[in-house]
């Protein structure tokens, strides 16, 4: 099986979605959709911003590449009763079978950052985005003291080193690699803006309980927990994970949960 559809199908991302329903409703804010347009979602999840996308009266496609966080968009647009939001399996390194120029905007957020081919993805985005339109993407940035950042750094020393040739996910959350990559695809740096913006986590139980969540449902921070269980640290992760969630929790109360993770914020027009 393809790694990256292995990890994304490994665990339940929609419980951590949950969570994320209201940042993913104010980033769609900021993107100006309006009736009518068509927008993809790339890396969608099961629509943390393609159901808010659709809300807003756009044509919403969404494309990932785990089955089951496809079929649980599709239940989620179906309840939501919206006609005009539909997803489907895709690979953001190649969108095989969609149209060059066939959207007025293409959105990731925190999705296609995670395929394995950085330049093929940002040629495919390209590719599929009509010529005025733009391509909206939010990457998580190496480094950064905030929450998922600091997640997948202490997540990585428990796992073994990555395979020969691997490209990390994170480097999307620097600049110049954004500029370089988009460059490749025909865009100037002149219109590539990247901007640092936050996301929100809300959760009503404790941040132990929360961590507990990543622990059993998201594929990174698993994959964490396989390795360090077989070399004997799985408590010495568990300990540093609900340190870095107690430390950074902003809820009133110790029973609530509220997190923000700092993100960069890509715009490209084409």
């Amino acid at each position: 099986m393809n790694p990256n559809k292995a990890l994304w199908e490994k665990g339940d991302f929609t419980q951590i979605a949950d969570t994320m329903r209201r940042s993913g409703e104010e980033l769609v804010d900021k993107l100006d959709i309006t009736r009518g347009m068509k927008v993809l979602d790339l890396g969608c999840g099961d629509g943390t911003t393609a159901i808010p996308e659709a809300q807003h009266g756009a044509e919403v496609l969404g494309v990932d590449i785990a089955r089951n966080l496809v079929e649980a968009g599709n239940k989620r647009a179906a309840a939501a009763g919206l006609a005009n939001c539909t997803f489907q399996e895709g690979d953001a390194c190649d969108l095989d079978g969609i149209p060059d120029k066939s959207f007025d905007r293409v959105v990731s957020v925190f999705g296609a950052m995670f395929a394995p081919k950085p330049f093929d993805v940002a040629k495919e985005m390209v590719r599929v985005t009509k010529p005025g339109g733009k391509v909206v993407m939010g990457n998580w940035i190496p480094g950064d003291p905030t929450l998922v950042a600091q997640i997948l750094k202490i997540s990585s020393a428990y796992t073994p080193p990555p395979p020969e040739g691997f490209i990390s996910p994170m480097t999307w959350g620097v600049e110049r690699n954004v500029v370089e990559r988009f460059g490749q695809a025909g865009i100037p740096p002149e219109r590539i803006s990247c901007e640092k913006d936050t996301f929100t986590f809300t959760a009503p139980y404790s941040p132990a309980t929360y961590m507990g969540l990543f622990k059993d449902f998201y594929g990174p921070t698993m994959n964490a927990f396989d390795a360090a269980e077989k070399n004997g640290k799985s408590a010495d992760l568990q300990q540093e994970l609900t340190a870095l969630f107690n430390s950074q929790n902003q809820a009133a109360s110790p029973d609530n949960t509220l997190l923000t993770a700092t993100y960069l914020r890509v715009t490209v027009d084409c």
